[in-house]
């Protein structure tokens, strides 16, 4: 099965539609799948519901996709350093489950394992619990989180062989392990593609029965969000 697709557009063709549920890799600008959202953007697609620790920032990343008001909800950790997310949720244009950063990467690892739902104990007594199962244990309250499944999710990876085996690098790992896993169907976007056996079992990051297609962005922007120096 060729997993390689020449372009970010052909790997998302006939896989994205109006009103899916998508989860996307990265955390702040790290690690983000910059080719694949750029294709989800031209695509048009519209009425998304995305899950992703945040909304990256205006004008890039996910900052696109609300520019062109194709996201309708986000589920997310941190909203901050996003100016028209700040002003579309306020206007009540934008729909926000707002999840603790914990459980939100254990909601996409559950998703990939199989399991449909947890108890812990973050949330309790906040509006993050409200209208969700409480149970005590050994009497301690826990909420329950049901665990997310996206239908499609786009993952950004350093390096991949040809039958999907992923290499990340350093903090660029961050949430894409758990969104790749918990992805229905998962494309992500590469640095580098090996032949199948170049990399060293104990080397791979996430095995490929977890990816379905791949493409190749060789010149990501690798965008940081700020940058501090120390006087000389």
């Amino acid at each position: 099965m060729n997993k390689i697709y020449p372009s970010a557009a052909a790997a998302l063709d006939g896989i994205v539609r109006d009103g899916q549920l998508l989860a996307v890799g990265g955390f702040g600008l790290c690690g983000i799948p910059e080719a694949l959202i750029d294709a989800l953007q031209a695509s048009g697609k519209k009425d998304l519901t995305v899950i992703s620790n945040n909304a990256g920032v205006d004008g890039f990343g996910l900052g696109k996709l609300l520019a062109t008001r194709q996201i309708k909800k986000m589920i997310s950790s941190y909203v901050g350093e996003n100016k028209e997310f700040e002003r579309q949720y306020l206007a009540g244009e934008l729909q926000l489950e707002f999840t603790p950063q914990g459980t939100l990467a254990e909601k996409l690892r559950a998703g990939g394992a199989g399991i449909p739902a947890f108890f812990t104990k973050t949330g309790v007594g906040t509006i993050v619990a409200e209208g969700k199962e409480l149970r005590e244990f050994d009497g301690q309250t826990y909420v329950m989180e049901r665990s997310l499944t996206p239908e499609v999710s786009l993952v950004k990876a350093f390096r991949a062989d040809k039958s999907g085996n992923l290499q990340f690098r350093r903090t660029a790992r961050n949430f894409n392990p758990n969104v790749a896993m918990a992805g229905k169907l998962t494309v992500v976007e590469v640095e580098e593609i090996v032949e199948t056996g170049a990399i060293d079992p104990d080397q791979v990051h996430l095995p490929g029965i977890f990816v379905h297609r791949i493409v190749l962005n060789t010149t990501p922007e690798k965008r940081i969000e700020q940058r501090t120096v120390r006087k000389a």
